[in-house]
């Protein structure tokens, strides 16, 4: 019999997979989508991820495939501004794991259980010992009772724990260009650069295989225009991409860009992680702007400190009450601290007028000089996360 459900086959979700499986739990696990996801937002590990993975191996097989940052660059035209250097933080890994999400979950989902795709999770029911699922599977309905089920599916799969419209929600104003493409020959591969321009925010994060990912904010983005404005084309998108690249100095990169996606943030933040036998880790529970790229690492997090709870739970046939407390306390905490960071980070980034301007530049130079530039790479570190 099944001990634990997992619903999403995501990083969050094969991750949580994969440690159970390793201490012997049976799991099972529902995926909606046919195949496995292409989607790349998530790039970056950040160090306590890294040490959380160490011990099942799984931190050296990410690493393999990853490239290393170990700094990054605020620019404002043309001026370096200052310096984030991960290289000097007190971790066991200093510095920023960059690879495409779908590397990420392919690493994460070969030490997992092989999901049951096409089978979607309609309701759940938590019951005094079991959680009543209601799911259809191969198009079919089905329904089931699972000792545990954990909700690790995403942003979708948050009505199926909490009621609608119970969360708060805040959409923030501001859109997004994005895409990878070839780096210039001459690129610092383990260098990330966030231009502070006045038309807005333009960051830049090595990949592998010579490749960088480019995110703008998007001054033109079709909800700022006129009503009748023609559609959006990925022809478009890449032009004003292409555009904000060059305007922050950088066009031989801007060069390369043939296509780009668009994308806007919001934020919901979940007060509580389990209902009885019912759990949630992930965007699922917490939702933060990627500015800042913290999402996908909270939700590891909350997997693989939720792992030996789950695990425990299994062998002994009783919930560890009081263990569990802490866990969603430490992630509720976690979360809301990334929230806050993500918000700054947002705030720093939109079109600015000239005094504005001048007075943002002056208070990133202190932030990133000598007395506080350590406190806030920690802090984009995640090293202020409660389970860091």
């Amino acid at each position: 019999m099944t001990d634990v459900l997992i619903v999403g086959a995501g990083p969050v979700g094969m991750l949580l997979a994969g440690l159970l499986t390793r201490e012997g739990v049976d799991v099972e696990v529902y995926e909606r989508r046919p195949t496995p996801g292409d989607g790349t937002r998530a790039i970056g590990l950040h160090a306590p991820v890294l040490a959380a993975l160490e011990a099942p191996g799984l931190t050296d097989e990410l690493l393999a495939s990853a490239v290393r940052v170990d700094r990054g660059e605020a620019r404002a035209g043309g001026d370096l501004l200052g310096t984030v250097r991960f290289d000097r933080l007190r971790a066991r890994f200093p510095f920023v794991a960059t690879l495409p999400q779908a590397d990420t979950e392919r690493i994460l989902a070969a030490r997992a259980p092989e999901p049951l795709r096409g089978a979607r999770v309609m309701a759940l029911d938590p019951r005094a010992d079991h959680v009543r699922v209601r799911a259809g599977v191969g198009g079919r309905p089905t329904e089931l009772a699972a000792p545990i089920v954990v909700v690790a599916s995403g942003a979708w799969g948050r009505d199926l724990v909490y009621r609608p419209g119970a969360l708060a929600r805040h959409e923030y104003p501001d859109r997004y260009l994005m895409t990878d493409a070839a780096a210039p020959a001459d690129d610092d591969p383990t260098t990330a650069r966030v231009h502070l321009d006045r038309d807005g925010v333009m960051e830049s994060f090595p990949l592998p295989g010579g490749i960088r990912r480019y995110v703008a904010w998007d001054r033109n983005a079709p909800d700022a225009v006129e009503a009748d404005a023609p559609e959006d084309t990925d022809t478009d998108r890449a032009q004003r991409l292409r555009d904000a690249v060059a305007r922050r100095g950088e066009p031989d990169a801007a060069a390369q860009i043939t296509t780009a996606t668009a994308f806007g943030v919001r934020r919901v933040i979940a007060p509580a992680l389990r209902r009885g036998r019912l759990l949630v880790v992930g965007d699922a529970a917490h939702e933060v702007s990627p500015i800042g790229g913290q999402g996908m690492n909270l939700g590891l997090l909350d997997a693989a400190t939720l792992a030996p709870l789950l695990t425990s739970w299994v062998r002994s046939g009783a919930a560890p009450e009081a263990a569990l407390a802490r866990w969603e306390q430490r992630r509720v905490a976690s979360a809301r601290h990334a929230a806050r960071l993500a918000a700054l980070n947002t705030a720093l980034g939109r079109p600015l007028g000239p005094r504005a301007d001048a007075l943002r530049r002056a208070a990133v130079r202190t932030i990133l000089g000598p007395a506080a530039g350590q406190t806030f790479a920690r802090a984009y570190a995640m090293g202020f996360d409660r389970d860091a």
